[in-house]
């Protein structure tokens, strides 16, 4: 057995089109944070500018939320946040050039189905382990929304962050093969 795909962000479409669901991915470089809030916030300026903000094209969104720092590191901690919350604006998002998304549970049809359309990826982090996920995190930054304090739009450095592909550029989704295999 091999050890995790080393991935250097930004990634090209064509980096993300070699992933395979289930794979395991050491990612290194910029992800932008961003829950619920943000993505209504995002939505907003792509619907009334036609593009995303803050050069977010070709970039990972992380579903979270990081806390204040703590321990000598940039963040406390910073773990993954349900995915299917952001389901109501990821499929748009893909579209106008995000190519990534990292969250942690099953996403809709909807997202896969964008997922194959743009070329895009959604990476699985591990939930309840967020201080240890802290310790990837080199370096953050307000990029916007600072009035929404743990929701606010923030760039994230990380170092070798662990993640899975759950779903791949063709829309193989690993939580639904393994339920099914389970079936």
């Amino acid at each position: 057995m091999t050890g995790p795909i080393k991935l250097d962000l930004p990634a090209t479409r064509e980096d993300l089109a070699t992933l395979k669901a289930g794979d395991s991915v050491h990612l290194s470089g910029p992800v932008y944070t961003m829950r619920d809030a943000g993505h209504a916030r995002c939505l907003a300026y792509v619907e009334e500018h036609g593009q995303l903000p803050f050069d977010l094209a070709g970039q990972v969104l992380f579903y979270a939320g990081p806390t204040p720092p703590a321990a000598g590191r940039p963040i406390g901690a910073v773990g993954p946040t349900t995915a299917s919350r952001m389901d109501f604006a990821t499929p748009q998002l893909l579209r106008t050039g995000i190519i990534a998304t990292i969250g942690k549970g099953k996403r809709s049809q909807a997202v896969i189905q964008a997922c194959k359309e743009t070329g895009s990826v959604y990476f699985a982090a591990v939930g309840g382990v967020a201080a240890l996920l802290a310790e990837c995190v080199v370096r953050s930054d307000m990029v916007a929304w600072d009035d929404l304090g743990t929701e606010a739009l923030r760039r994230l450095e990380v170092r070798d962050f662990p993640v899975f592909v759950e779903i791949d550029v063709a829309g193989n989704d690993l939580y639904r093969s393994i339920q099914d295999a389970s079936a």
